[in-house]
């Protein structure tokens, strides 16, 4: 009956495919659903999955609908017949009107069974269309030549509607060289629906990315980079140029990086932050986007994916009165979601707080930010001895990257203060000698520091189609499980992909934790010199699970899979 069922939902070429014997219908069932949720083609969803190349799908198409086959590359794209052309059409629907022949017209598909693409071309030109199949990646290719030769708008090419956000101005002379140029109206509107979009799909960062022959948008969501769109190439410092305006960056500076900030309104009570970051490239300024929603440390410690006795730890240690306390590790691994959500809990009305940043990336009211300005010579280091001035309880650097800033951080967590900071190491262990490689006095740190955290992003496993993995005990103890584990009392998931989570079977992120508080055994080892091994062979004596460990809980827990915490992890 189920299978009946999935049939009875395929239609086109997933339908073929199934009965072919080509793909089981659940599978091509799924894949449909996700080009749809996409608001992409079957085909294009199709190649995602590599399950079949763009030549393998032509041959398929032409046969199974009798459909002639093609090949585009051998076309001469001098003769094409522009003024049937669309460039909305040809865009959304994959379709490229190629010659007229009396009231025929011949149109290349990369999916012969798209009626609606096939409809929308004969209505547009009142004529009888003859649909030829081609492969999809040369018609993409050619669609996107004419667009860029045409220099085709994106009120032409995409259709985009009124959007209700406010992107805030940066100053009135940009807002008078914004308002010069009326006929960039697409461009605002087309940045607007795809920062709507990247906030809608979880996304972190926004890579906008000019070539010499294209220009692509990627969001990063749960850590992976996905492209999502192909603009023109012709408006890529059109895109540019809007980006720097609201971000308050000179737009006639191309030559050199810059960073700026800029907020999306959604409404009253909602409104997003970016950092925005501009870099020069060989064909155009590619800008990132880093998406600041403050929302995540509103959610509480419980939400980080701590182990309770992690927990525990690090509550003890942040509710000391004075120390340091590190947490490190790889750039985007939740450092600063980690840091503000202890400082959340921290901004009391009888406490001091104040923050040294490059920059700061979420404003929590209560709390004085500081932004450093290496140009301006407000280093960490300065805004240190200035905190330190400002009667302060609670201190918090960005980050520690010099033997200045790390020996006022130190003598501040030593003369009665709480000191905040991070440090870019692989684990707990090395960042106790890379502060000592960095000159760093090992009394000093060893009477300074409370505690250190490593930690990393893994992805979680989507809940509605993970499905039980059978794992030989030999991998799961290569993994790092020991006998006692493997006791039959739990299950490895893996990933499978539904609509839910656009077909990659992983949906959000958990932090993998180690927690090392510093003991009095460890403070001997320190002044002693000890190294990294030697520090951490004390650590798992003491009962701290590694990285590795406490993602291994989170297998046994149903999380994640063991092939995302052997990705994220060292043994």
């Amino acid at each position: 009956m189920a299978t009946h069922a999935a049939t009875r939902n395929l239609s086109g070429l997933a339908r073929a495919l199934a009965q072919h014997g080509l793909m089981p219908e659940v599978e091509a069932e799924s894949l449909q659903n996700q080009a749809q949720t996409a608001g992409i083609t079957f085909v294009e969803q199709l190649l995602t999955s590599k399950r079949f190349t763009a030549q393998q799908i032509a041959v398929f198409g032409s046969r199974a609908f009798g459909v002639p086959l093609l090949d585009l590359s051998a076309f001469d794209l001098d003769q094409l017949q522009k003024e049937y052309f669309d460039a909305k059409i040809s865009q959304t629907r994959r379709v490229l009107p190629l010659a007229r022949r009396g009231n025929r017209l011949f149109v290349a598909v990369s999916d012969p069974a798209n009626l609606q693409a096939i409809e929308e071309v004969r209505f547009k030109n009142n004529l009888v269309v003859e649909p030829v199949v081609v492969e999809d990646d040369k018609l993409g290719q050619v669609i996107h030549r004419i667009l860029e030769a045409s220099g085709a708008t994106l009120k032409d090419a995409a259709n985009l509607d009124d959007l209700e956000v406010d992107m805030q101005e940066a100053s009135t002379a940009a807002q008078l060289e914004e308002d010069a140029e009326v006929e960039d109206a697409p461009v605002v509107k087309y940045i607007q629906k795809i920062l709507l979009d990247a906030i809608a799909g979880g996304a972190s960062d926004i890579h906008f990315e000019p070539y010499e022959r294209f220009f692509r948008i990627r969001y990063r969501i749960d850590g992976i980079l996905a492209e999502i769109a192909q603009p023109p190439l012709a408006i890529k410092d059109k895109v540019a140029s809007r980006i720097k305006v609201i971000s308050k960056l000179d737009i006639a500076e191309k030559r050199v990086p810059q960073d700026g900030r800029m907020k999306l309104v959604l409404s009253k009570n909602k409104s997003i932050d970016f950092r925005v970051s501009t870099l020069p490239t060989l064909y155009g300024e590619k800008i990132v986007m880093r998406i600041l929603d403050s929302s995540g440390i509103k959610l509480g410690i419980e939400a980080l994916g701590y182990e309770p006795d992690q927990q525990q730890l690090l509550l003890n240690a942040i509710g000391r009165p004075y120390g340091m306390i590190l947490v490190t590790g790889p750039t985007g691994s939740g450092k600063t979601v980690s840091l503000y959500t202890c400082l959340n809990i921290l901004n009391q009305p009888g406490i001091n707080i104040s923050t040294a940043e490059d920059p700061a990336e979420i404003q929590l009211p209560g709390v004085n930010q500081v932004n450093v300005n290496e140009k301006a010579g407000l280093t960490f280091a300065t805004a240190l001895r200035a905190f330190l001035r400002q009667d302060p309880d609670i201190v918090m650097v960005g980050e520690i990257r010099d033997i200045e800033t790390a020996d006022i951080a130190i003598k501040a967590a030593q003369t009665g203060h709480l000191v905040l900071s991070t440090l870019h190491t692989n684990d707990a262990p090395t960042t106790l000698t890379r502060l000592a490689n960095m000159g760093v006095a090992p009394f000093n740190i060893a009477s300074s520091v409370i505690l250190i955290t490593a930690q990393r992003l893994g992805r979680k496993l989507c809940p509605h189609c993970k499905r039980p993995e059978d794992i030989p005990p030999e991998a799961l103890m290569r993994a790092g499980f020991t006998e006692e584990d493997l006791d039959g009392s739990w299950q490895p998931y893996g990933a499978v992909g539904c609509d839910h989570c656009a077909g990659f079977g992983y949906k959000g992120r958990v932090g993998i934790y180690e927690v090392m508080p510093i003991s009095d055994e460890m403070r001997i080892l320190i002044m002693r010199n000890g190294n990294a091994l030697e520090i951490a062979d004390l650590a798992r004596k003491e009962g701290i699970r590694n990285l590795r460990q406490s993602g291994l809980l989170k297998v046994k827990s149903g999380v994640t899979s063991l092939e995302e915490i052997e990705a994220v992890t060292n043994e």
